[in-house]
């Protein structure tokens, strides 16, 4: 059972370093959600490779989600130390997460929305696999075109689509960054509906796309 498990998940993920993913785990399970409700089916995706995407929108997601992208091997174990000491001053009513890009991309292709810690082992489990078997384009690529960006909406092209009348190639610079800013919670904040919570993050984040942009390629060279 060992033998199988370590083989299927090696080859699943050394197959989708090349191929687009086209479902994730989390839209069948919000379809399923929609139908316990007695909603219609709603599921909005398209795969774009990242080439086809705004500049800006990997520039967003990096100042929004995780700054050292760039810098690390899948697990930011100072944004991990922060988010301990601040958890434990603060408590559970304002818990702060350090999950990088690479770790939110592992758990959106292979597993499922949940806290409890097999879901966590296995999400470091993928996140090493990932960085050990994809470019740090890739895993964006799959990040930018898998992660849900609103109500039934996965990725940015759709989110284009639905938020903006646009593409993905189309963004603008503050379209990206106010994308980036729902992304903490994208089902209770709508980036085509801002309230002054996500334009005060918007803003934020420019800022630091600012930062990055200047020194991305010294950064990439670390």
């Amino acid at each position: 059972m060992v033998v199988a498990f370590l083989a299927s998940t090696i080859l699943s993920v050394v197959l989708l370093r090349f191929v687009p993913v086209y479902f994730t785990p989390l839209m069948f399970i919000r379809m399923a959600e929609q139908i316990k409700e007695g909603k219609s089916i709603t599921c909005h995706h398209h795969w774009v490779p990242l080439e086809q995407m705004s500049e800006y929108m990997p520039l967003a997601v990096v100042a929004s989600e995780d700054q050292r992208f760039y810098l690390h091997h899948g697990f930011d174990f100072n944004a991990i130390e922060k988010a301990i000491a601040h958890n434990q001053k603060k408590g559970k009513k304002n818990k702060h997460g350090a999950s990088t890009i690479s770790q939110q991309t592992a758990k959106n292709v292979f597993l499922w929305p949940d806290r409890s810690w097999l879901r966590k082992g296995l999400e470091s489990y993928f996140t090493v696999l990932i960085e050990l078997m994809w470019s740090k384009d890739r895993i964006m690529e799959v990040y930018l075109n898998s992660i849900e960006m609103g109500d039934g909406i996965y990725g940015v092209d759709a989110v284009a689509e639905w938020h903006f009348q646009s593409t993905a190639k189309e963004l603008a610079k503050g379209q990206c960054a106010l994308i980036a800013a729902t992304l903490p919670n994208p089902i209770r904040y709508d980036s085509s509906r801002p309230t002054p919570y996500i334009i005060k993050r918007k803003e934020h984040i420019l800022k630091e796309m600012r930062y990055i942009q200047t020194h991305l390629k010294e950064i990439k060279e670390k």
